[in-house]
């Protein structure tokens, strides 16, 4: 394919630029064993991008976004600009009874297992189908004894900034060796409600906060 070019009156012809693919190798993601088994498969994905690199892709495909006086980037969280105890679910599992605080006076709403595991395939099918995302993997708690190695799938460039902020991160040879991820967050706060499954829980609705799901016997 060549593009036509005008040159002193006369047209002319030249090979036009190949479009760069966008994303990086996806083989990390896919080789991994809670990608085979949720079916996280997306059409491109950025790992570990650097802060100037979701500073753009924020700026070009998020809208609200801005970079303020001192540097920082502004996000806009539309309607719900804070946390919300309520919508924090965490699975009743068998074993964990004392292990996670419940009651009325708990954020800690109960949840089961088919409820989670539906809500994760819709998280998933939309990360499937945007055009990129995000992957963050670091690590949380200092200590190595008790480190535990996390992975970010994001489908908003400014969530994995906050990500790549909240964990520390690893070095180069550190994310070479990086392997299967302990615990893995799937953020789709950008699902719409009406694409939610019945019998599911809302994973996101115009009307109230977006909701959390956490399942610690299957931190995949």
């Amino acid at each position: 394919m060549t593009n036509p070019r005008q040159i002193a009156g006369r047209q002319t012809s030249e090979p036009a630029m190949p479009l760069e693919k966008e994303g990086q190798d996806q083989s990390f993601l896919l080789s991994s064993s809670f990608s085979r088994e949720s079916g996280i498969c997306p059409k491109a994905c950025y790992r570990n991008a650097a802060p100037a690199v979701l500073y753009e892709k924020a700026l070009l495909h998020e809208p609200g976004t801005h970079v303020v006086s001192s540097g920082a980037l502004a996000a806009s969280s539309g309607a719900h600009t804070g946390r919300c105890p309520a919508a924090k679910h965490v699975v009743a599992e068998v074993g964990c009874e004392g292990q996670v605080w419940r009651g009325a006076a708990s954020p800690n709403h109960s949840l089961d297992e088919r409820a989670f595991l539906r809500n994760r395939k819709t998280a998933v099918e939309f990360l499937n189908s945007v055009d990129r995302v995000f992957v963050v993997d670091g690590y949380a708690c200092w200590d190595p004894e008790c480190r535990m190695k996390v992975r970010v799938i994001a489908s908003l460039a400014h969530h994995a900034l906050f990500a790549t902020n909240l964990l520390m991160r690893p070095s180069q040879q550190q994310l070479a060796d990086f392997g299967e991820p302990d615990f893995v967050v799937y953020n789709a706060g950008a699902c719409s409600a009406n694409k939610v499954r019945p019998g599911a829980v809302l994973l996101h609705d115009l009307h109230q906060p977006p909701t959390l799901y956490l399942y610690l016997a299957n931190p995949r």
